[in-house]
């Protein structure tokens, strides 16, 4: 059997002396896009988290190409592209110098690519302003821009439709859908009822592995 890129052994995460679930397992391959469902504090977040590296579980174990994912920082960067809940810019940096800095985490990119990716996502003319005068919806759309740039096959998203509008909601599904289609993969919550699924989506509601 081929390694998955991402593997979930056994998995258990308790927070604030709850568990919230235990002994779940999933790997994603290419092609794959994974929606994390479930009611609110059912540990949808905190599962993103873990399979990012930016947790540790309770018990169990996330493999990143086989190995241990706590074994692998460098790796990590270079394989897993995380957009949180929160836009996760800076206010007082322009939309280009965000672009600039999250990039160089795992891919540094040109001035000319930020600036393709920024139009990609309506952005375009809003490359030097500071990231505090966008509205929501358009510092949703900087955080992003960043999956129109050279990146990781998988991203890991948590809520990316929060404070899109329509058109903005069918482009990212589009997005998504193409990138898993190209051999890409996608992990995400969201309580918004998809329309565009890859033909390898599937759904796991974290019900299942409730304590």
């Amino acid at each position: 059997m081929t390694i998955p890129l991402l593997e979930a052994v056994a998995l258990a995460c308790e927070r604030d002396w709850r568990m919230l679930f235990e002994n779940l397992g999933l790997r994603l391959d290419r092609g794959d896009m994974l929606q994390i469902s479930g009611p609110n504090g059912s540990g949808k977040t905190s599962l993103l988290r873990l399979l990012a590296g930016l947790m540790q579980p309770t018990s169990g174990q996330v493999l990143l190409n086989g190995e241990p994912l706590h074994s692998q920082r460098t790796e990590l960067a270079h394989n897993v592209l995380w957009i949180g809940h929160a836009a996760g810019i800076k206010d007082l940096l322009s939309a280009e110098e965000n672009l600039s800095w999250l990039c160089a985490l795992h891919q540094p990119a040109s001035r000319e690519a930020i600036w393709q990716a920024l139009a990609a996502v309506g952005l375009r003319g809003f490359e030097d302003v500071p990231c505090h005068t966008l509205s929501a919806g358009q510092q949703r759309r900087v955080a992003l821009a960043r999956l129109y740039l050279d990146s990781p096959a998988l991203w890991i998203l948590d809520e990316p439709f929060t404070a899109l509008d329509k058109q903005g909601v069918a482009q990212l599904e589009e997005h998504l859908a193409a990138h898993c289609e190209q051999g890409g993969m996608v992990i995400l919550t969201t309580h918004h009822t998809m329309t565009r699924m890859p033909a390898g989506y599937r759904d796991i509601d974290l019900g299942q592995w409730a304590v």
